[in-house]
Formats: C-alpha cells, sequence, structure tokens
C-alpha cells in the first residue's frame, strides 16, 4: 500500500495484521458444470473487506466432476491455514502428495477449466481429464518470492471414479496452488523481511545496512507468525548472494509455538530452538533487530521485540532507538533539503516539507554557477554534490558544505552527442559516486570511489543495451538502471557486488542478477528510489499513455493508488523515507506532492529534483 508520503512515521500495507475475523464468507464448491463443452472460466472471488475470513466448504455427496473440480479450485482461495479442505476433493493417494506450499501461480482471469475426455476420447467412464488453462501473470514459489511471469498456463487434472463409494475425487493435479489475479491480491499481502549488507565497507564508523527483501505471504493466515518463521529461514535465493543473516543455521521457532501475537504494550516475544539459543548477545541484537524491522513492516504496533531460548529465559530485548544503533535503514533517513536546477543551471535547495517556493543556492561552486549543470546528485550526508555539465562531457564533484573553486572535471565522456555522454550520477552509501556514460563507442558504467580518483569500470553481467540511467538503493547492495534497446527504455534492478583483488589490491565492482521491475512498461523515461523495496516510475505500456505509478523491485505491483496524475512529467524524485513528498520537474516547472494534497508548483524555472542518494 502507498502509505502517505509526509507526516508519517514509515510506509504500512494498508492492510494492518487482523487477529480476529469479523465476517465469514462460504466458497460453495457446487456449481453447476458440464462435463462436456465449451471452456468456462473458473471466476475470481470478489475482493472482500480486510477481516473478512473466507472459508471453504467441502464436496457434495454424488458431486459431479466438474463440480469436483471446480470446487477444488474455489477452495484454493479460501483462509483454510493447511488446505485441509481443498485436500477433501483428492485422493487420499493424492491429497499425501499434493504440496500446495512448493509454488502459487497467477493468472491472469483465473483458470479456465476445458470439456473433460476419457481414455481414448470416450466420456462414458471413471476416469476423466480436465484441462486447465489461462494466461499467466506471476508465481510465488517456495520462499515466498515473487517473479512476473508470461506466457500460457496449461495443466491437466486427473479425477477417478471410486469403485466402492461411487464417488468422483482428484487424483493427479500440479503441484502447488493456481488462481486469478483478484484472487491473489485478496489472499496474499507483501511484506519487508530484513537482513543486513554483506558488501558493505569495512572502513571504522561504517554503518551496517538492513536490506529489505519482500516475500507474499496469506494475509489471514497468521501472517505474523508466517513472515517471523520465513525470516528465520533466510534470504530469498535472489538477494542471498550480497547479504547475511545473523541467525545461526538450524534456527527455527521453538517446536510447538502457535500463533505470534504483540502484548498489550507493543511488545513480541518469539521462544527459539536450542540452536538459535547459543547465540551471545551482540548477535542476538542483530537477529532482533532483522525481526523488529520485519514485523513493524507489517503493524505499527510492535516496537519491542524479545527472543526467548528454548529454556525460557530471556536471550534479549530490543526497541527502536537500540535497533538504529544496530542498523540503519533508508527509510529511516530524513533528508534536510529537496535539491534541484534553477533557471541558471545551478544547484539550489529547499526544505521539503515547507510551503516555501523560494530556493537558496548550495554553498561552493555547484551553487555559485561556476559551471551550468543539466543534472546533479547529492551524497546522503548532505556534505558533497556531483554535476553533469550542461553539454554533458564533464562530471565535476564539490563540497556543498563549505565554499571553494569547481577544480578541473572527474570524468569526461568522449560521446558525440548530448544525449551520447554522461547520465545524472547516483551517491552510494559508502560515499561513492556512479555513473553511467552513454558514448555508443565505449558505454560503460562506472564507480568513483569517494566521488574521486581513478573511475572503475563497473562489470554488468547480463545487460543487453546501454545504460541511460542510474540510481543505487540506500542500503548500497542493489542499484536500479534504465536500460534501452530497440529504441525502449527498460527498469532493471540488479545486485552490487564488492570484492578486493588479492593480486593488486584493487576493489572490483560488479553488478549481477538483473531482474526486471516493471515488465509491463516498454517505455520507461524517469525513475527513483521510493523506499526500501519499492521505487516510482514514469512510463508507459504498449501504446499506451505515459502513466507514473510505484513497483516493487520484485516486479509486482504495491497495492494501493498511484500517485496523482501529473501533465508532462520529465523527471522524478522521491525519498526512501515516506515522509517526504514526491517531486518532480514537468511542463509546469518544478512541482512536488504533499501528503493528502494535490501536485503543487514550487517555481516555473528549474529542472532535475533530487533527494540526496
Amino acid at each position: 500500500m502507498v502509505a502517505d508520503r509526509e507526516g508519517g512515521a514509515r510506509r504500512r500495507p494498508a492492510h494492518a495484521v487482523a487477529y480476529a475475523a469479523f465476517g465469514v464468507v462460504l466458497l460453495a464448491g457446487c456449481a453447476s458444470m458440464p462435463d462436456s463443452g465449451d471452456l468456462r472460466d473458473v471466476e475470481s472471488t470478489p475482493r472482500q473487506e480486510t477481516q473478512v475470513r473466507v472459508f471453504a466448504v467441502p464436496p457434495q455427496e454424488d458431486a459431479t466432476p466438474g463440480e469436483i473440480v471446480q470446487g477444488f479450485l474455489e477452495a484454493l482461495t479460501s483462509d483454510d491455514p493447511h488446505y485441509d479442505t481443498a485436500r477433501k476433493y483428492l485422493t487420499a493417494d493424492a491429497g499425501r502428495r499434493w504440496r500446495p506450499e512448493q509454488s502459487t501461480t497467477v493468472l491472469e482471469n483465473g483458470p479456465s477449466i476445458g470439456a473433460a475426455h476419457g481414455p481414448g476420447g470416450r466420456e462414458e467412464t471413471d476416469t476423466l481429464t480436465y484441462a486447465l488453462t489461462g494466461t499467466s501473470v506471476a508465481e510465488v514459489d517456495a520462499q515466498q518470492a515473487y517473479a512476473p511471469a508470461s506466457g500460457q498456463y496449461d495443466q491437466p487434472v486427473h479425477l477417478v471414479k471410486d469403485a466402492k463409494s461411487g464417488q468422483w475425487r482428484i487424483d493427479g493435479l500440479p503441484q502447488g496452488v493456481v488462481m486469478g489475479k483478484s484472487d491473489f491480491q485478496r489472499n496474499f499481502m507483501s511484506v519487508d523481511r530484513y537482513y543486513f549488507a554483506s558488501n558493505a565497507s569495512d572502513a571504522a564508523g561504517a554503518e551496517t545496512a538492513a536490506v529489505a527483501d519482500p516475500v507474499y505471504v496469506r494475509e489471514r493466515v497468521d501472517p505474523m507468525t508466517q513472515v517471523v518463521r520465513s525470516l528465520i529461514d533466510g534470504p530469498t535465493h535472489w538477494l542471498q548472494p550480497v547479504v547475511r543473516s545473523s541467525f545461526p543455521s538450524g534456527s527455527a521457532l521453538k517446536k510447538g509455538v502457535g500463533t505470534l501475537s504483540p502484548d498489550d504494550q507493543g511488545k513480541l516475544t518469539v521462544p527459539l530452538n536450542a540452536k538459535a539459543s547459543k547465540v551471545g548477545l551482540k548477535r542476538c541484537d542483530e537477529m532482533a533487530t532483522q525481526l523488529l524491522y520485519t514485523v513493524q513492516n507489517m503493524t505499527p504496533a510492535v516496537d519491542t521485540v524479545a527472543f526467548q531460548a528454548d529454556d525460557g529465559t530471556t536471550l534479549c530485548t530490543l526497541d527502536e532507538d537500540r535497533a538504529q544503533v544496530v542498523a540503519t535503514r533508508g527509510a529511516d533517513k530524513r533528508p534536510e533539503f529537496l535539491y534541484f536546477l534553477d533557471g541558471k543551471h545551478r544547484l539550489v535547495r529547499i526544505p521539503p516539507g515547507s510551503s516555501s517556493t523560494s530556493a537558496d543556492a548550495v554553498p561552493g561552486a555547484l551553487g555559485a554557477g561556476e559551471e551550468p549543470l543539466r543534472s546533479a546528485a547529492v551524497s546522503r550526508d548532505e556534505h558533497t554534490a556531483a554535476g553533469v555539465s550542461g553539454d554533458g562531457k564533464s562530471l565535476y564533484v564539490a563540497s556543498i558544505a563549505s565554499s571553494g573553486s569547481l577544480g578541473a572535471p572527474v570524468l569526461t565522456s568522449h560521446g558525440k552527442t548530448e544525449d551520447d555522454r554522461l547520465t545524472a550520477p547516483s551517491w552510494d552509501a559508502q560515499g561513492d559516486l556512479w555513473v553511467a556514460d552513454r558514448d555508443p563507442a565505449d558505454p560503460r558504467l562506472l564507480l568513483l570511489a569517494q566521488g574521486a580518483g581513478q573511475p572503475v569500470v563497473v562489470q554488468t553481467r547480463g545487460l543487453d543495451g546501454r545504460i541511460v540511467a542510474v540510481r543505487v538503493a540506500a542500503d548500497g547492495t542493489r542499484v536500479a538502471l534504465v536500460v534501452e534497446k530497440d529504441g525502449h527504455r527498460s527498469l532493471l534492478i540488479g545486485q552490487i557486488h564488492r570484492a578486493l583483488d588479492k593480486t593488486g589490491g584493487q576493489e572490483t565492482v560488479t553488478v549481477e542478477g538483473l531482474l526486471s521491475a516493471a515488465p509491463d512498461l516498454e517505455d520507461v523515461t524517469a525513475m527513483s528510489w521510493a523506499g526500501d523495496s519499492r521505487l516510482v516510475v514514469v512510463g508507459s505500456e504498449q501504446g499506451g499513455v505515459v502513466q507514473m505509478r510505484y513497483v516493487q523491485v520484485d516486479g509486482s505491483v504495491p497495492e494501493g493508488p498511484a500517485p496523482a496524475a501529473l501533465a508532462g512529467v520529465k523527471e522524478i524524485a522521491a525519498s526512501e523515507s515516506d515522509q517526504m513528498p514526491l517531486a518532480a520537474y514537468s511542463e509546469d516547472g518544478i512541482v512536488r506532492l504533499p501528503s493528502g494534497a494535490q501536485w503543487q508548483k514550487v517555481v516555473k524555472e528549474g529542472s532535475g529534483p533530487i533527494y540526496p542518494g
């Protein structure tokens, strides 16, 4: 859910965790269905209010084969924790073999059920097969990780008639669960679990960054306990190479633990098994930080967490203040200023939450206008800025904490045109500067350590196209790239890998595991990080109009409304902190979107709005 971007504590899903059901909806498996004829859709259940529980009903006596198939599919969309009702539509052997937790396949309009046919095409038989078909939208794997999907879904469901009872049951079916998109949105919620960046600098005083790892859990099936178990199990396969968890191998909840929920004082106590009970206080605090950040993403009711050893003693207790000492989140850092380029192409700034329309030039050369700029970036500590010259050739770095001369450029592009030169730069959490050179003769992604020295060429494995925009996440483990190929621009998310070359002592940096974050957008024109696992994107679908929306790093679309429409958007700026309003450069100049309001003009003459990063 898109929370208000100003004045709130931090982003929360709209659907806070519900611990009590306010209503019940039964899904009947007795709809009339012919055993032959045209394909029919299993219509997705209308979306219910958050606290309404949906339960399935078992098969009726003498149900037809078609009713058995439809009843089973409807049971998959219920709130039955272990799919016990769905198993009643299966033979005993099929029920033992079926693994619903293996995956969830999401289809655009739900599965269609084809005509039944028996062996050799005969319909009068004690065995029948139906085909389930549909258009794939996404797949959620056994780790609860979401991935966009496309193409046709086509799987058989085989039924047999019991010789004694005369009842039809399913004895062959695909593993996992299948449902329509609307049922998926009703049944599942996205939650950010938190791990620690493993490729952070070892420099003294360097902060440990907490990295969000989104997963989808069943919303009304004890989601708190689901998420805690999932957190302990470890990060998703995609994120695992660049993060670490402080939970020891073999960690789990203590055997017999039921539902986890906070007490009246907002404290969540989690009993652990013997493996996890042997950690020291420092590591326990790290585990508790992961836990607190994760459960706070679900509900604001929790402000303290505690781990309980297998013998019942308390391992450690941690609150919000202590968690921020252990590790930092981008969402918790509130920038002092919104920056942009004024009509004279100087770097200026304005308090993001004020109603003022008067911006001040930043201290130093970039604010003095020694070199007209076309784009800029401000370091996350807001002490240093980088600017690309108006012609796109030169990259300058200067202090904005004190005055001084501009000096020589730290990087020069040899592209023949402005569009073939340097992109807007981006600072990571370690104080390193990223920029892409779009020169067709030598396209490169470059990193300048602390914004100076010899640029390091970042290897981009699996990249197919030319980078035209780059933004590094606050956690330093992921980078968002807009990549151009065949005249179209797509948004990709990659992992950042850092390593020291043992022979020369040089740091090598690679971007790997590129994934599409907005697969249905054919042309992405602007993007910015807008949370620990979320971005705001401007782009268009094939043949569609330009639109602005939020997207998750896993390619899903978060629940809730998109930002208010804005005509002629050229650039967009957001902060990982949801307390900051969106800002944009549009046909009306620099505008911002305060909480609960419409877009408001800041200045008519200006471009390139940015937050630190």
